[in-house]
């Protein structure tokens, strides 16, 4: 800071301000202050620090709210919920190695409870239900809380962490485990910002197209400082600044310190995150001292306390908090004049000095503004990481760690809040509730009911929606006219036109994509549905005279989300998850190039699994050489595996259009009439080639995964050959030259889907071995092979590990070899590159003979005159390795 070398006119310049602001208000000193700043940029006078303000409260004592709630009783209930949540803890080590987390929630619970008196509507009113996402390492706040709401009983907190049996907490916010109590999943942190984010656009999206009421509806995310250094946490902040999400509220839990140390040790994660978000058009609120602070404050009229407060670092901070009054009048107020602001006090009374995120009256004062801002608003919460835990806790470096208190540190605690327990039930650390009818039980009940229902509360409240008739894909079930070729993504592209235009589920679709329309053959819905923009499209667009023209517009139906395939993500788990949320059902189609999807946002798809988000990923422009000329990043070969890793995702790689349709036709029938809490992941290519028509009775073993579409007669031995997306055209292929060159006969399938197919026998495998003695079972892998003559040869555009999912569950005497794009994608032809991944018609057909030969149906010769006949290289390195 520079030296003031005018103090009197400095004093001047302050007063001019207090006065306009006092006289005028402050849209007039904004105005004053915004033009000052314009003209020193025009005069060349720069700022280093233009986006923050002093280390001290935002909003002053004197424009602080009057609390409107009863102090006592809240604080109270806050007691009993601060104990009952370390003891839900300190319980669960006694008995088993579960673990739990109590200082982060020590450090917050002010800060929930003034949300939960105060601000947070439920969903049994007319409001619909402020979202709130709730920080991980805090859920045994809620649980505490919610017990003593009633909601939650001692058998549950003491099961904390220990579900298998069924009757337990799970460790974090999990609606996959808790499906009637967490609504968002939030502990893989970073997700949380942005799916909040996305969560409080989508439901401007929602309000947009006139599918819910604008009622106030807030979104609110819990976050901590250190979780703010994770890239999804600050990537899409000037988001919602640009679309005004003033529905939108931030609040960071600053207690200085992540899992082991400080967060800015020799900085301060305050200020820099005030500079971002105001740099990004947040409104930001500081909450850092509370209210004892005050009558310092208004002694301090040279502003030295402010002063000192700016130059302290974090590090200094934390260790202040981890010692004592008389530590911290040596260090904190370490020069003649800072001691003399406090040299009536004891050092008790100067330890007792707290920071904001502490004090209800200073944080419902934040609330409050956050409620009534027009624009989204950050409130960073100035906190002790393990209030009230005792020494060994609180402002430690260990303190995350803390999952134990001993009974010296339990008593302290007892004593600190006033609780009625006696020295053996603190020993025993037991539970606290409040009799019936007590006070404190009615104020807790009766805060809710105003609120209009309990927090946090998840509810599956949509009507169900009917899946479509067959007969609206009558076009797409039929095969392509005579010298028409067409690509399975051109398929989807109609069926997704056929369900906009169904009177009862057109304004229920969500088209998303990020960025790539034109990629997928997708302008035309352009002009006919829009691009949903808030703020309607305020320019002509340069194709504007073009049929198929750029169209933005406020009640656009179409979500496009630029390069941004996260938050397309985003986007896509606000629609999936709108019918529990909005209480209006949605069907989001995200489609985006395949690579750049589970490998990109995959922690995302878990959340989407975990939030039992429902709808249709599309993964474009799928497998490892459909396309041809992108190279390396962009030649999707796993995404089947990783998709198979989320236990909800249902994954298919079809090749025909008709298949396209069955399984989007299906899929809408699980999720939105059956309401199954499932998503599907469809890939999809960029090839074009001849569909035939749907064959009769396939649409069971389209959905099982493996039906047969072709069979060849031969005289010298048979195969089952199976392949998926495009490499099927190329599987089909190699049946006629084994049936043509060399007398081999074959089952041709198609095998939508390895995943579904290993997955139903797997519970087939452990339905018999845990049922000895009752009639065996028959997975439909099996029942489908039974009777089918020949070893299996497989042939797909993935890695082989995904056909390889199978193998484990066929008879032992069945044979198998599969065909696979293992290693990374390059550019070239596709011919080329199949035949550099060796999964071509050619391939297979010499797979085929070398299981013949291995069976002894056919001699080894004949395979080695396949390869010569064919050009086969034998001596390249494997693909894996080049």
């Amino acid at each position: 800071m520079n030296k003031d070398i005018d103090p009197q006119e400095t004093r001047e310049w302050l007063a001019s301000l207090a006065s306009v602001l006092r006289e005028e208000g402050e849209e007039r000193a904004h105005f004053i202050l915004e033009t000052l700043l314009e003209q020193a940029a025009r005069d060349g006078l720069g700022f280093e620090s233009g986006f923050t303000t002093p280390y001290y409260n935002t909003i002053p004592v004197e424009r602080q709210p009057s609390y409107p709630g009863n102090l006592e009783l809240e604080k109270r209930i806050e007691a009993y919920v601060r104990w009952n949540a370390l003891a839900m803890v300190i319980r669960a080590g006694k008995h088993t190695n579960v673990g739990g987390h109590i200082a982060s929630f020590a450090s917050s619970a002010v800060m929930y409870e003034v949300g939960q008196n105060h601000f947070w509507h439920g969903q049994e009113g007319e409001q619909g239900g402020d979202l709130v996402f709730f920080q991980g390492h805090c859920a045994p706040g809620m649980y505490a809380r919610a017990f003593l709401e009633g909601r939650l009983t001692e058998e549950q907190l003491d099961n904390y962490r220990q579900e298998v049996g069924g009757n337990g907490l799970s460790s974090y916010p999990h609606p996959w485990l808790m499906p009637h109590f967490w609504q968002f999943p939030t502990v893989s942190m970073g997700l949380g910002p942005m799916m909040a984010l996305y969560q409080a656009r989508f439901m401007r999206y929602m309000e947009s197209r006139g599918l819910i009421k604008h009622t106030g509806r807030k979104v609110w995310a819990f976050l901590g400082d250190g979780e703010m250094d994770e890239p999804e946490s600050r990537g899409q902040i000037a988001l919602a600044a640009r679309e005004h999400l003033d529905n939108l509220v931030f609040v960071v839990n600053c207690n200085l310190q992540r899992l082991d140390g400080p967060v800015r040790g020799s900085g301060k994660i305050v200020q820099e995150l005030e500079g971002e978000f105001r740099g990004a058009g947040w409104n930001v609120i500081k909450v850092m001292w509370d209210s004892q602070w005050d009558k310092l404050f208004a002694r301090d009229v040279n502003g030295v306390l402010r002063k000192r407060m700016m130059e302290v670092n974090d590090g200094d901070y934390q260790t202040y908090k981890s010692k004592n009054g008389a530590y911290i009048r040596e260090h904190f107020f370490n020069s003649l004049e800072l001691k003399a602001l406090v040299s009536d006090m004891t050092d008790e009374e100067i330890w007792a000095l707290q920071r904001g995120g502490h004090d209800p009256l200073k944080v419902y004062a934040a609330y409050k503004a956050a409620q009534e801002s027009g624009t989204p608003t950050l409130i960073l919460m100035h906190t002790v990481k393990g209030w009230a835990m005792g020494g060994s806790a609180e402002s430690q470096n260990v303190a995350h760690q803390s999952k134990k208190m001993d009974l010296q540190q339990l008593l302290a605690f007892r004593d600190r809040f006033n609780l009625p327990l006696t020295h053996e039930q603190v020993e025993k650390v037991e539970y606290l509730k409040f009799p019936e009818g007590s006070p404190e039980q009615k104020y807790l009940l009766e805060r809710r009911e105003k609120l209009q229902g309990f927090v946090p509360e998840r509810h599956d409240r949509a009507a169900s929606l009917p899946a479509p008739s067959l007969e609206s894909f009558a076009t797409i079930t039929a095969a392509t006219k005579e010298g028409r070729e067409i690509s399975t993504t051109m398929a989807f592209v109609r069926v997704l036109g056929a369900l906009m235009k169904d009177k009862a589920l057109g304004k229920h679709i969500v088209p998303i994509v990020p960025d790539e329309f034109r990629t997928f053959g997708m302008e035309g819905m352009f002009r006919q549905y829009g691009i949903w923009n808030p703020l309607g499209q305020q320019y002509t667009p340069s194709d504007a005279d073009q049929l198929m023209f750029y169209k933005e517009a406020a009640d656009g139906q179409i979500l496009q989300e630029g390069i941004n395939e996260a938050g397309a993500m985003c986007d896509w788990i606000a629609a999936g998850t709108s019918y529990s949320v909005n209480g209006v059902a949605m069907i989001p189609f995200l489609i985006y190039y395949s690579m750049f999807g589970f490998q990109r946002f995959g922690d995302f798809a878990w959340a989407a699994g975990d939030q039992r988000a429902r709808g249709f990923l599309l993964g474009g422009t799928a497998g490892r050489t459909t396309l041809n000329g992108e190279g390396l990043q962009h030649e999707d070969g796993h995404s089947h595996m990783q998709a198979a890793l989320i236990p909800n995702c249902i994954p298919y790689d079809p090749t025909f259009a008709y298949e396209v349709a069955i399984i989007v036709r299906d899929g809408i029938r699980r999720m939105y009439t059956e309401h199954e809490d499932v998503y599907y992941y469809l890939t999809l290519l960029n090839e074009n080639y001849a569909h035939p028509e749907m064959p009769a009775g396939s649409e069971r073993g389209i959905l099982k995964g493996l039906y047969p579409i072709g069979e060849h007669k031969g005289s010298k031995g048979h195969v089952q050959l199976m392949g998926s997306g495009s490499i099927l055209m190329e599987v089909i292929a190699g049946a006629k030259l084994l049936a043509d060159d060399w007398g081999i006969g074959s089952d041709i399938w198609s095998a939508t889907s390895f995943t579904l197919l290993a997955r139903e026998a797997a519970e087939v495998e452990r339905y018999n071995r845990l049922h000895p003695t009752a009639k065996p079972q028959v997975a439909y892998l099996n029942e489908v092979l039974s009777g089918k003559e020949g070893p299996i040869v497989v042939s797909t555009d993935y890695i082989r590990a995904y056909p390889d999912q199978i193998r484990a569950y066929l008879p032992k005497d069945r044979d198998m070899l599969v065909l696979g794009t293992d290693g990374y994608g390059r550019s070239d032809t596709r011919e080329a590159l199949r035949r550099h991944f060796e999964v071509n018609r050619y391939h297979v057909v010499v797979a085929a003979l070398k299981s013949l030969a291995d069976q002894g149906k056919v001699q080894a010769a004949d395979v080695q005159k396949a390869i010569e006949k064919y050009g086969i290289e034998t001596e390249t390195q494997y693909p894996l390795y080049r």
